[in-house]
Order: C-alpha cells, then structure tokens, then sequence
C-alpha cells in the first residue's frame, strides 16, 4: 500500500482529566470554554482559566483547539469578542469555528482558524472559500461519501479533517431543531437534551401504535471507522477527529490509544484486518450506541440507526462504588467512602474527577489497621492508589 504522512489524531476533551486520559496518544485536542460552545454542560474551562489549561495541553506535547461553534446571535457579538480575545492571549493553536463574525474576530485577532463541520462544507469551491478568508483546514460535513472526500481534497489545497470515530447526529451536520421545538432548548445554542435518543412509538390516525423493531425510532449508531484507517488515509484526509467531549476518560483512554495503534500500525506496514477487528472489540467495550460507517460507503439507511438499544450498547460498563475523602500522598493511599457498593482486592477500578483520571486494580485495603481482602458499601477504607487523586474524586468498579 502506498504509504502517507501520518493523520493528526484529535481527542475531544472537557477537563485536565481528559487531557490526562488521551494526552500520550493524541496529536491534539479540542475542548470548548463556558461561552459559545455547542457543549453547554462543558464548563470546566472557562476564559478565566483558558490560559493555564492551554499551557497543561502544550505540557504534554499536544496542540490546543479552542472550539466556537455554536449560533451567535446579535446579543452574544460582545461574547465572541471576549472569547477570541482569551484565545489569543491563551495562545490557542487554532479556532474551530463557522460564523463569519468569529472568522472575522480571529483574523484580526491572529489566531489560526479551522471551520467547522456546522458549516456544512460539501463541495471543493466551499472549501475554497473558507481558504481565501484564511481557514487553514476545514472540517468537512459528516454527510459526505469517502469518494466524495477524495473529490474534494483533489480540487483544494486547504487541510482537510474528518471525524472518525463517536456520536452521529441525525441532523446535517448536526444542525437540528429537534431540541429546540420540543424543549426550547437549541442544540445550535450547545443546550441539546438529545430526544432523537429518547424513546419514540408511532400512532395512527385510528389510535393504533405501529410496531417497529424498536423505540428508539431516531438514535443513529456511533460512527466507528478503525478498520478503515487505510483508505481514510489514502484519501488524504490530513486529521481524524473523535467526537466525545462529554464522554469519560476512560472512553478517551481506550479510544485514542486504538485509533493511535492503527494510525501507527498503517505507517509501520503491519495494519491487518485482524488487529482492526480486536480494536473495534475493545472500542465496544466502552461507551457507544452500537457502531457503522455513517455516510463514507454510501447512505447508511435503516441499518445506521439503533433502534433496539437505549443509549450505551456496551457489555463492558462501570459501577458507581464510592468518593474519595481524602489523599495522603506520603502513604501513597486515599481514605474512600464506599457509598454504592464493595470493592475488593483484585478489582479493576477508576478514580475520576475534574482534574483526576486514574485506572488501577486494588492492591490493597485497609479498615482499623488490618488487612481486608473485601470492604463492604457503607466502609470507609484505606485503599493504596497508583497516583495523586483529590477529595471529592469518584471511585468506579469497571
């Protein structure tokens, strides 16, 4: 197979936890503040702490970019302001953004800018536009074939990125109403309560509930294209983008370290079908909706929704155990409150929190001095932990 330069890898993140998860496979990461975001619930990283969080990124070794996506609406032009203005003092890497009156403030301002995928770029002479406003890359509609990305990229010489891997909205290129007619909260405003994953039934005229396969008549499976890595990058697709800034970080650990052992696997000569098919095992094993290969081999019909399922078709889940109450880092141990359930030694665990991404097994515990191979819910215990956690942290049996 013809070899290519190396996809940069982006993770979609929300916090340092995050970051801390995905950081030693990712290329990058993009993450949204409390302003202007099509993440509203995302509000760990506001412009108040954008400069020390871009630093944490660069600390890493990864680029930073700041996602700005949402609808501004006339009364939010002093927000967009405010926030291109903290990106340029952050020193973000790049803006992803599609209103041109962000566009506009970034190019002033000097910071580089990705369009985003709310701009519904389709076609070469779209891409083409955006360049000559400055875009640098252009993330395309997530409703193009993978024949339709080889078109575009052979008429541009603008970067072209392309989400690989999450969430797929059922709106194009997730520009939906649905929300905002139902609830009066807009998903382009970054407030989606998602109903196209609630249940559903269907009623006739006469009052007869229709049958189906399901009621989840409009949840669209999770986008999955590991075992496609070749041919997206032959295509020249020059990033692949993982969608998940809600997920959690151990969704981010096993999602990037999969996609970064196939990107490395391709560039090494030693990508098969049977490696693709152990990585699409193991990215079952965490949160998803069952998976398909959206609109990159054609349109994906009846088979690309999941109407069976509720919201995670994952076998492989973690159970709420108890908080950590506090860390005593000369003894390398924690005090946790066993609030849900027992652990016990040999337990594979997580310790989570908005700075804190820690996965371990149990190696020890300990309640009044002695040794416990098993602590009960209502315990409080000593358990020896692998790295610093905070009070507050959540412990998690996976």
């Amino acid at each position: 197979m013809r070899k290519s330069s190396k996809p940069e890898l982006i993770l979609g993140i929300r916090n340092l936890a995050g970051l801390e998860a995905c950081y030693r496979y990712a290329d990058a990461v993009y993450f949204s503040t409390d302003l202007l975001s099509l993440r509203a619930r995302a509000k760990e990283i506001t412009l108040e702490n954008l400069e020390e969080f871009v630093k944490e990124v660069r600390a890493r070794g990864l680029r930073a970019y700041l996602a700005v996506n949402s609808t501004v609406k006339e009364e939010r032009l002093g927000e967009a302001s405010r926030v291109v203005e903290a990106a340029a003092k952050a020193g973000v890497d790049a803006l992803i953004a599609w209103d041109p009156a962000v566009i506009l403030r970034a190019r002033k301002a000097g910071v580089r800018v990705h369009i985003s995928t709310q701009a519904n770029v389709t076609n070469h002479e779209t891409a083409e536009f955006y360049r000559g406003l400055g875009a640098e890359r252009i993330v395309l509609s997530r409703e193009l074939s993978l024949k339709e990305v080889k078109e575009i990229k052979e008429h541009t010489e603008v970067e072209i990125e392309a989400f690989v891997h999450g969430a797929m909205c059922m709106a194009v290129s997730g520009r939906c109403h649905l929300s905002a007619y139902v609830l009066g909260r807009s998903g382009n405003c970054g407030e989606c309560t998602q109903p196209c994953r609630w249940e559903w039934e269907l009623h006739g005229e006469n009052g007869i509930v229709a049958e189906s396969r399901g009621k989840y008549l409009l949840s669209a499976k999770d986008l999955c294209m590991v075992e496609h890595v070749p041919e997206l990058i032959e295509a020249g697709i020059s990033a692949f983008k993982v969608e998940g800034r809600l997920r959690d970080p151990g969704y981010l650990e096993v999602v990037s370290r999969c996609y970064r052992e196939a990107i490395d696997a391709y560039a090494e000569g030693n990508y098969t079908p049977e490696r693709a098919g152990a990585w699409k095992e193991e990215l079952a094993s965490v949160y998803n909706r069952g998976f398909s290969t959206g609109f990159y081999f054609g349109v994906p019909g009846l088979e690309g929704f999941s109407p069976e399922r509720d919201m995670n078709a994952s076998e492989k889940k973690r159970r709420a155990a108890g908080v950590v109450e506090n860390y005593y880092p000369r003894q390398q141990a924690a005090a946790i409150r066993l609030l849900e359930e027992g652990i016990a030694v040999g337990d594979e665990i997580l310790i989570e929190g908005s700075t804190t991404y820690l996965k371990q097994q149990v190696r020890s515990l300990r309640k009044g001095g002695f040794e416990l191979e098993r602590a009960e819910m209502g315990d409080e215990v000593g358990l020896a932990v692998d790295g610093a956690v905070r009070k507050n942290d959540r412990v998690f049996i996976i």
